[in-house]
C-alpha cells in the first residue's frame, strides 16, 4: 500500500490531478501494483478524505497537549509518537492535521508503525490539503534513519 501512495505522491502534484477512481485503478494495475494493495490504498486514502473533509468545525483545533491512550501508544509505538511531537512543536503540523495524522496512521493495523511508514503519512495527509512540506519537514520526512542520508521514496 504504501508504495502506492508514494507513487501517487510522485506522479501527481495534488489529488485533484488524479483520474477518477477506475482509471487510476487501471493506471496502477498497469504499472504492476497487485489488486489487493491497489484497493487496500484507495480505501485508505478515503479515510484520508473523509477525515481531512474541510467541513470539520475549526473547533477541533488546539493548542493543549495531547495525551495519548493506552491504544494508540501501543499501536504507533513510542518513536511515532516521538516523531508527531516533534513535528508539532516545530510548528509543522496544527492540531488538527496532529489529528489526521494520527487517525490514519492507526487505520494502517501494523503496531509499532515504523517512522518510515509514518512519514508517508504525514506527506500524504499534507498532499491532500494540497499544501507543500517546507524544507525542515522534507528533510525530516526524507532522510533515512539509518544514515541521516537522503533516499529515495521508492
Amino acid at each position: 500500500m504504501f508504495d502506492i501512495l508514494v507513487y501517487l505522491y510522485e506522479t501527481y502534484y495534488r489529488p485533484d490531478a488524479c483520474p477518477d477512481t477506475a482509471a487510476l485503478v487501471k493506471k496502477l494495475s498497469a504499472v504492476g501494483f497487485p489488486e489487493d494493495e491497489i484497493s487496500e490504498a484507495l480505501d485508505w486514502l478515503t479515510g484520508l478524505a473523509n477525515t481531512s473533509d474541510a467541513s470539520q468545525p475549526e473547533s477541533l483545533a488546539s493548542s493543549g497537549f495531547r495525551v495519548y491512550a493506552e491504544q494508540e501508544i501501543s499501536a504507533l509505538g513510542s518513536p511515532a509518537i516521538g516523531f508527531i511531537q516533534f513535528l508539532e512543536s516545530a510548528g509543522l503540523l496544527d492540531s488538527r492535521q496532529r489529528e489526521i495524522v494520527i487517525e490514519r496512521a492507526l487505520a494502517v493495523h501494523e503496531s509499532p508503525l515504523p517512522l518510515d511508514k509514518l512519514r508517508i503519512i504525514v506527506l500524504m495527509m499534507l498532499w491532500s490539503q494540497g499544501t507543500e512540506p517546507d524544507m525542515l519537514m522534507f528533510d525530516e520526512l526524507l532522510l533515512s534513519d539509518d544514515d541521516n542520508s537522503t533516499r529515495l521514496l521508492h
